[in-house]
């Protein structure tokens, strides 16, 4: 069987493609003080921010299937490294779109992330992920990505 090739190219007039997928990033269980509709919005409000302000280090990419559909997208940001002071690629979101999983677009879209933070010259491709998000961890270990730190969070109500 062989691998589907996806364009992944920047980001131009994507943003209601970009913006419709925020749902994607909690569609599975949240630890339990986060709040659905809460986290959707938030990520709606950065990503749109993003979109608009263009930011000088923050990357939005497209996939897109051989028929010119959009299928998925990445959001890059290059970072500092708190510890040592090396520049850093963030894989600040990565979403795909309905219907397209388990077709190799997340996978794709990591793949041009490393390229891109190779040519960039990254010392590390970052990314943070829920802990009951398991088909996205999944993905992220199957491509090399293991923990380096782990964010706790304990309310206080």
């Amino acid at each position: 069987m062989s691998e589907t090739t996806y364009l992944i190219r920047l980001a131009e007039d994507d943003d209601d493609f970009i913006l419709g997928l925020a749902p994607r990033f909690v569609d599975f269980p949240l630890p339990p003080w986060r709040k659905r509709h809460e986290c959707i919005e938030g990520i709606r409000r950065d990503l749109a921010r993003h979109l608009e302000e263009q930011p000088a280090n923050s990357f939005l990419f497209v996939a897109e299937n051989a028929d010119g559909e959009p299928v998925g997208f990445i959001h890059l940001q290059k970072t500092q490294d708190f510890f040592n002071g090396h520049i850093n690629c963030h894989v600040s979101d990565l979403a795909v779109a309905p219907g397209h999983e388990g077709q190799g677009v997340g996978k794709a879209l990591l793949d041009h992330a490393e390229a891109w933070a190779r040519e960039h010259r990254c010392a590390l491709v970052t990314l943070a992920v829920f802990p009951g998000n398991e088909r996205a961890r999944a993905l992220y270990e199957a491509a090399g990505y293991g923990t380096d730190l782990l964010r706790l969070a304990k309310p206080v109500r």
